[in-house]
């Protein structure tokens, strides 16, 4: 059968996407999988049966990261998947999406009697979210050889775990190597996570690339005091710092314009009561660009604020980083077999680059990549209320699927 005539069953896909959304689901239409906790262990266990499922090779390597390859063809596999695990309130779609559609891809193969030239691979990694572990993208981050593996394993979590101890409880601390052996390519499906394709009247994405990421958290240290006797000119509010620091990131976004956006997603203030000036507050920053001087140069604003404040409030400042990633650019190549599928459907196609991190940008220092998005409603995501037709989900899938089949024997040089 001719790869140009099959296409993938909407109806199953969409049967495992709703199966692995009960797990961990928060009632509300979302899902709830931190990363490696016992929800994300039965999402885990779940995905894993499906693999076995089509007689896929399934291994596990050190950091958690779970390949199944369907053994076929000779030479380096064709990868596609992406991450099972959610913010503490998560959709359905985004990351699993990708890695179930990578399934039907493989599953429409064997069923069709279409024998790729090469191996065809799913993977889902660890701790993409960087919800309790930073950095976010942690297992796609040690499968590419970009943080060593001991390192990883000792990273603290916001709950003062540990994340070797943590793939150990969950039963995922596998024995396979990190880094990973280099696949012949990779292309990782996904919704958008906001509001450009369907603002624009855009079914599929082609992503060009993803954005830099710099994550910050700050404390600021002051004086704590009585809210009633302490006069508003002799106080050292680090509550009044955080809002000043809140306002000038919104000033730095609309200073670079563009791609530049910033967030502050996280304010604790300590010790947190109605009638006390609090002596902390603790703020967590997020910066993007798809520039990386620009990147930089927001970062050094932002520098240059923190020092100002300090003198004229009389507080000190101090900032971790949390997660630092430059702007990737996916292969070129990969981008025009992606766009010329997606075109062949029919709908309409835009180039874009992703706002959002994703698995494939760490895998784009190992091999050829790039990235298909399907338009999500509103532009939401990391909420129960993210959703995506499902046509377009399944008008995606069927471009993954011929996009691996090309990739399959196309000879990069």
């Amino acid at each position: 059968m001719k790869s140009e005539v099959i296409a993938i069953n909407g109806n199953r896909m969409m049967q495992r996407i709703k199966a692995l959304a009960d797990v961990g689901s928060t009632g509300d239409g979302g899902s709830c999988r931190i990363a490696l906790t016992v929800e994300d262990r039965d999402g885990r266990d779940l995905v894993v049966s499906w693999m076995k499922e089509l007689n896929l090779e399934v291994t596990t390597d050190a950091i958690g990261n779970v390949l199944g390859t369907w053994n076929v063809g000779t030479g380096k596999p064709v990868l596609t998947g992406s991450h099972i695990d959610t913010v503490r309130t998560g959709g359905i779609y985004d990351g699993n999406y990708g890695v179930i559609a990578g399934l039907e891809v493989i599953q429409t193969c064997q069923e069709s009697g279409l024998t790729p030239s090469r191996p065809l691979s799913v993977a889902f990694f660890t701790d993409e979210e960087g919800a309790r572990f930073s950095p976010d993208m942690l297992g796609s981050l040690v499968y590419a050889g970009g943080l060593n593996l001991e390192e990883a394993l000792d990273i603290v979590g916001i709950d003062g775990k540990r994340v070797g101890d943590e793939l150990l409880n969950i039963g995922y601390a596998g024995s396979a190597p990190c880094p990973g052996e280099a696949p012949h390519a990779f292309v990782e499906i996904h919704i958008e996570q906001g509001p450009v394709l369907e603002a624009e009247g855009f079914t599929l994405g082609a992503v060009t690339g993803v954005q830099g990421i710099s994550w910050q958290e700050v404390t600021i240290q002051g004086q704590s005091n009585h809210a009633g006797t302490t006069p508003m000119n002799l106080r050292h509010d680090p509550a009044y710092v955080a809002a000043m620091l809140t306002v000038y990131l919104r000033e730095i976004a609309e200073r670079f314009a563009g791609d530049q956006v910033c967030t502050v997603g996280k304010i604790d203030l300590h010790p947190n009561l109605v009638n006390v000036i609090p002596s902390r507050a603790t703020l967590t920053l997020d910066m993007r660009n798809t520039d990386e001087d620009s990147l930089v140069d927001a970062e050094r604003l932002l520098d240059t604020f923190c020092f100002q404040l300090e003198q004229d409030e009389g507080v000190s400042i101090s900032k971790r980083t949390l997660a630092r990633f430059e702007p990737v650019q996916f292969d070129e190549r990969v981008i025009e077999i992606v766009e010329r599928h997606c075109l062949s459907t029919g709908k309409r196609v835009r180039r874009l680059p992703s706002g959002a991190g994703h698995d494939a940008q760490m895998l784009a220092r190992m091999c050829p990549s790039a990235m298909i998005f399907v338009p999500s409603q509103k532009g939401i995501s990391h909420n129960p209320a993210e959703h995506t037709d499902e046509e377009d989900l399944v008008t995606g899938a069927n471009v993954l699927l011929h996009v691996m089949l090309e990739l399959a024997d196309t000879v990069f040089l």
